[in-house]
Formats: C-alpha cells, structure tokens, sequence
C-alpha cells in the first residue's frame, strides 16, 4: 500500500523555499523603513549639538529633548506590537512610518524647547511601534536556515540610515542657524513611504492564517512559490476550509503580556528584557550624545561632527561580521561575543586621549555595539509564536527603551562625577550584563518559527 504523506502546511511550503525576489523585496522595503528610522533618531544627537549653541538649552532641557522621544518609542513598541498582532503586520508598520514622518516634519518648526519635547514624543510613538514589527514581518517571510542572517541584514539598515543622520549634520546643520530646522525637515519623507509600504509589502502568511484570512494566505504563498518558479494547481494543492476547531482553538490563545510570562516562556522573556535594557542604556547613551562629549570635550562643532560620521561607518562591518557569524556560530554565541567586544571598546573610548584614540575606540564600539544588535533583532521574533510574535518583540523593545529614557538623563549627571571614563565605564558595564542576559536565550538558529 501506497504511503499516504500528509501535504505541507503553508508555513512548510514557505519556509522550503529559496530566498527569491519576493523574499528581497519584503527585505528591502522593510529595510529602507528602518533606515528612515535610524535616520530620524540619528539626527536628533546632531540637532541637540547645534541647540546647545544656538538656543543655549542647559543639559537637562537637552536631555529631556532626547528622552521624549524615548518615552514616546517606549509606548509606541508596546503599542505597535499589540496592534501587529491584532490587525496585521503591514497595517501597523506602513502607519508607524506616516506617524513619526508627519511629526518629524511639524517638530521642525518648534520655536521652543518645551515645543520640541512635546513633537519628539509624538515622533518617538511611530519609531517606536516600527522596528519591531518590521522584524517580526521580515521574520515571518525568511527561510529558516538564512533568517537569522536576513534579520541582521534588515538591521544593518540601520547604519545606512544613521551614516545618512551624520551626512545631514554635517553637511546641512552648520551651514546655518536653521541647518537643525532643514535636517528635521528631510526626516519627514517615511511619512510618503508610508504609502509605498501599504501597496506595496505583503501580509505576514502566518498572521493571516491566525486570523482565519486563508485565501489571502495562500495567494501570498502562491505569489513566493512562482517567484522560486514552483507552480501548485487548485486541483493537486487546494485551499483548506477554516474548520471550526481552528477557530475554536485560535480563539483560546492567550495574548498580551501575561502570555509573554507563562511557564514556558518566562525564562527566555527575563533574558531577552534584560538584554534589551542593558543595551538601550549603552547605546543610546553613548551615540546620542556623543557629537555633544566631543563637542564637550573641546572638538569643534565641524570637526565633533566629522568624528561622528567616520564613527557611524564602522557599523557596516559590524552588521556584516554579525550576519555572517550569526548562521555559524548560532545566535547566542554571537550576541555574547559582539557584547562583550562592546564593552571592551567602551572602556577603551573612557580611556581615549587623543583624536587618534577617540575615533579608533569610537570605531570599535560601532563596529561591536551594531553586530549586537543585528544578533539581537535576530534572535527577538525567533523565541515567540504567531499569536504574540509581535506583541514579544514589542515588549522587549518597549523595556529597552525605558533604558533609553534613562540614559540621556544620567549622562550630565555621570559626567559631572566622574568625567568621560566613569561615563562610559558604566556603558561597558551595562553590556557585561546584557552579555550574561544573552547566555539564558535559547538556540533558535535553523529552526522553524513556532506557529
């Protein structure tokens, strides 16, 4: 007797495949939303230089500058990934973008402090909301055995946006008093891309199958299967009805937060918060502020610039090295060893004397503290299933950026007390931990998304 073998799942038929043309363009549409982010966030360390000279705003009023948009991306990623569960990944995505393009436009013509801080944190709820969903989306289409790599390449849009930031400032900034009000200006175009998003991307197959969606699920994975040139027939591969078990079941999930902590997954979701905070802190800690530390530290506002735009390219080989370690060594392993290359170098950039020492250590971190968080954006979306998918990667990034908000705040104070060492001997700190966070992550790397 013939051997009857039960046909693939939709999610099998995907995740079979090549990487195609469709694969790509999920990848880059995608990407270029993130690089548009980065872009965003970027700037703003260049417009708080400027406004420290021509507004005279103290360090607290420019800490609180930076930490409203992190407030706002703190709720925007709880948010974004809420709603990417309930009302689909391109939806949520294709709005955060329209949200924070549309304020980054308006924030350019604040007239003061308090205006800025209040168009920040409505720029910080799109940035928020974005990241997360575009790499749970992202995730959802890549091979299994290329996502970890295909993650860490979405991320590494990042540099590309962040080294667009530093071109801007310093190309437009100082060109004028209102360099800052151009630069902000150029920060609106996601709110256009938005609308290329909504036509253009396709809807996560795995979200539209949650949602009983399954003739658009399968026309989706139709569209991928024809672009790897394999060809199904409605006669040999029919479109299953939604059964009423499937609903019933569907309808018994638990969502939200308290899932994120059930006994299953309360481990992995302690490791991952811990990771995220530790290295929000750093980050964002360190790279915000730094055109203001060298500007502090008695570079001119041209030359601070300059520094920081040499710094921000050794990012790109950081996300290269990560991408290519990450489906060798495995996600943990590459997160540990890139975060602990982070705080090494953050220690070394404490220590720095000259120019020379400022811009090589500068480097490192760059290229370290970047490839940590492609590993990062990798393993996040790998550790939950469809249902809450985007809700774990929306808390987890939502928990980093309290970090975020803290960071801006304690950099004067850190400064005052101990200078630039004790300052980034904190940093290299936070990343010891986050390294030690990353040890209690489970090995994700080839397997299939959990459905």
């Amino acid at each position: 007797m013939a051997e009857i073998r039960a046909r693939p799942s939709r999610s099998e038929r995907l995740d079979a495949l090549p990487f195609t043309r469709e694969h790509r363009g999920v990848l880059v549409g995608s990407g270029l939303g993130w690089a548009l982010d980065a872009m965003d966030v970027g700037l703003i360390s260049f417009v708080l230089a400027q406004l420290a000279v021509q507004w005279s705003a103290s360090d607290v009023e420019l800490s609180w500058i930076a930490s409203a948009g992190f407030i706002g991306m703190a709720i925007g990623a709880v948010l974004g990934g809420l709603l990417a569960d309930r009302i689909g990944r391109r939806q949520v995505f294709a709005l955060t973008l329209l949200v924070y393009g549309l304020a980054t436009g308006a924030s350019a013509l604040s007239e003061t402090v308090a205006v800025l801080i209040a168009w920040r944190f409505v720029v910080g709820l799109g940035l928020g909301g974005e990241l997360p969903v575009a790499s749970t989306l992202v995730s959802e289409f890549a091979p299994p055995r290329i996502r970890g790599r295909i993650i860490v390449i979405l991320e590494s849009f990042w540099a590309i946006g962040w080294t667009v930031s530093a071109v801007i400032g310093f190309l437009i900034i100082p060109a004028s008093s209102d360099g800052w009000r151009w630069a902000l200006a150029v920060g609106a175009a996601p709110a256009v891309y938005a609308v290329v998003v909504r036509l253009r991307l396709p809807e996560s197959v795995r979200f539209l199958e949650s949602r009983g969606r399954l003739l658009e699920a399968e026309s989706t994975v139709r569209r991928f299967e024809t672009s790897a040139g394999i060809s199904y027939t409605e006669v040999n591969n029919p479109v299953p009805p939604a059964t009423t078990g499937q609903r019933t079941r569907l309808s018994d999930f638990r969502t939200g937060v308290t899932a994120l902590w059930s006994p299953g997954l309360r481990r992995r979701t302690g490791a991952l918060w811990l990771v995220w905070f530790c290295v929000n802190f750093s980050y964002y800690g360190a790279f915000i502020w730094l055109p203001t530390i060298l500007v502090a530290s008695g570079y001119s506002l041209v030359r601070s610039f300059a520094y920081t735009l040499i710094i921000t390219v050794a990012q790109l080989p950081g996300y290269a090295a990560s991408a290519f370690l990450i489906e060798r060594w495995g996600r943990r392993r590459t997160l540990a060893v890139f975060l602990i290359g982070s705080a090494v170098s953050a220690a070394l950039f404490g220590a720095a004397g000259d120019a020379t020492q400022v811009i090589g250590a500068g480097m490192l971190l760059s290229f370290f503290n970047l490839g940590a968080w492609g590993a990062l954006y990798a393993v996040t979306p790998e550790l939950y299933p469809t249902r809450i998918r985007a809700t774990g990667a929306g808390w987890a990034a939502g928990i980093g950026r309290i970090a975020a908000i803290v960071a801006p705040l304690a950099v004067p104070l850190l400064r005052e007390t101990g200078g630039t060492a004790l300052l980034f001997a904190v940093f290299a700190l936070f990343f010891v931990i986050a390294a030690l966070g990353a040890l209690g992550l489970p090995e994700k790397r080839g397997e299939s998304l959990e459905d």
